[in-house]
């Protein structure tokens, strides 16, 4: 059996498992990278190669290393053992020289590994020389050399990296920000010079487009503005809009409805009343800015004329001759009339009670109060009107607008200043019609 040196045991006991130079964390023996970051713990070849080195060592050293001196050395005490893996990496190293004994200063004692007897050879008993030189010993720069050597890892040249595009602007904390909408403006298009223009928004298009490049519209053509319907198409009663899908129609309801059928009535009710007035409205206004002229009757009688003062007396145009009937009193039913042979449209009359112009005459005679006159229309059609007078001198005209007459009879009803000696008389009868001459 072969007997290791008494300080070599020791040296195994006390070798761990290296620590972890990035965390610190003692690595698990076999293992090559560590449990706790994952960093690289060492790296040496292959066990293959430590006991090839081992082996050609062996028959290199001299046969002299058996020798009594050798043998009679004194063996100092031995390092603690390096690891296995440790030694491989240095299996490289200069072995020592044959002529070196375990004492010679180059080689430090005890820093080999255990002895192994030779083949064939009786193990010596106790305190026998070893039959191989120990390596030389590692120093404390070297296994920092391999501690860092062991740290260090094949990697690739490290490639710029372009930060990424946020697609969402970061904001601070409890902030929340709405992203702002983008605006992007139309690109610029290509000028298609000579094309035909949209109707629509007249950008120019290729002529074999059907549809505007830009905003997609038909390049048939716009449709015309439809013609302007009557004004009875306009009122708006049938042809409402039509209300758009999801949106409820608003309800006419309460009074405002019947305000509207109200009105509605009252506009129809005038436009009939309107077209039936059309003639006597255009003759209204004519005669309101139509010139007057005096109208003289074809013929005129009476019921009773006082001797002297006939009817004609009150159509002479001289305001000194009076008409009278020859009775007392107020002469209630006495009549005087005008008649013409051609229907004559009549505008004003013009009547001047008494028997003059003067006013001191007013007592002499009673005058007409309350006259009616009796309207003869071409047609045969009669009407009536009653006339008032003021009790004072001079001519008083009045409003006598009536059309297509033939006769007009003047009927005393009441008068002024009635007596038993006294006769109501009139002094003047005049009537107006439009002026044929001028703009009449």
């Amino acid at each position: 059996m072969t007997t290791q040196t008494p300080g070599a045991e020791p040296g195994r006991k006390a070798a761990q498992a290296p620590a972890c130079a990035e965390c610190g964390t003692l690595a698990t023996p076999g293992h090559s990278f560590c449990d706790g970051c994952g960093a690289v713990l060492r790296w040496s070849p292959g066990n293959a190669e430590v006991r090839a080195a081992g082996a050609g060592a062996a028959p290199a050293a001299p046969a002299e290393a058996t020798a009594p001196a050798a043998a009679a050395a004194p063996a100092a005490p031995a390092e603690p053992a390096e690891p296995a893996d440790r030694g491989a990496q240095h299996h490289a190293s200069p072995p020592v020289a044959a002529s070196q004994g375990p004492g010679a200063p180059g080689g430090p004692e005890g820093s080999g590994p255990g002895p192994t007897p030779a083949p064939g050879a009786a193990a010596p008993d106790g305190g026998g020389e070893e039959d191989t030189e120990p390596l030389a010993a590692l120093t404390d720069r070297d296994r920092e050399q391999d501690r860092a050597r062991a740290l260090l890892v094949p990697v690739a040249d490290p490639e710029q990296r372009v930060p990424e595009a946020h697609s969402v602007a970061p904001v601070l904390p409890g902030r929340p920000a709405a992203a702002r909408p983008l605006v992007s403006a139309p690109g610029q298009e290509p000028d298609d010079g000579g094309g035909a223009l949209c109707p629509w928004c007249g950008t120019g298009n290729r002529p074999d487009r059907h549809f505007c490049r830009r905003c997609a519209m038909t390049m048939a053509g716009r449709p015309e503005d439809p013609a302007r319907r009557p004004w009875w198409r306009r009122l708006g009663f049938g042809n409402r809009e039509v209300p758009w899908a999801g949106d409820r129609p608003r309800l006419r309801r309460g009074l405002g409805r019947v305000l509207t059928w109200v009105a509605g009535a009252a506009a129809l009710t005038l436009l009939v009343v309107a077209a039936f007035q059309v003639g006597p409205a255009g003759h209204a206004v004519r005669d309101h800015f139509a010139k007057r002229a005096p109208v003289a009757p074809d013929s005129v009688r009476a019921s009773a004329s006082f001797s002297g003062h006939g009817p004609s007396k009150a159509f002479d145009k001289i305001n000194n001759t009076w008409w009278g009937p020859g009775v007392s009193q107020s002469g209630d039913g006495e009549w005087i009339e005008a008649r013409f042979q051609q229907p004559t449209r009549l505008l004003d009359v013009l009547i001047t009670p008494g028997i003059s112009t003067q006013p001191s005459d007013l007592s002499k005679a009673a005058l007409p109060h309350r006259i009616e006159a009796r309207i003869t229309a071409a047609d045969g059609h009669t009407s009536t009107r009653f006339l008032t007078l003021d009790q004072s001198s001079g001519a008083q005209r009045r409003s006598f607008r009536v059309g297509s007459v033939t006769a007009v009879r003047f009927i005393l009803r009441s008068a002024y200043g009635i007596s038993t000696k006294k006769q109501v008389s009139i002094a003047e009868i005049e009537l107006f019609g439009r002026s044929t001459s001028g703009n009449s």
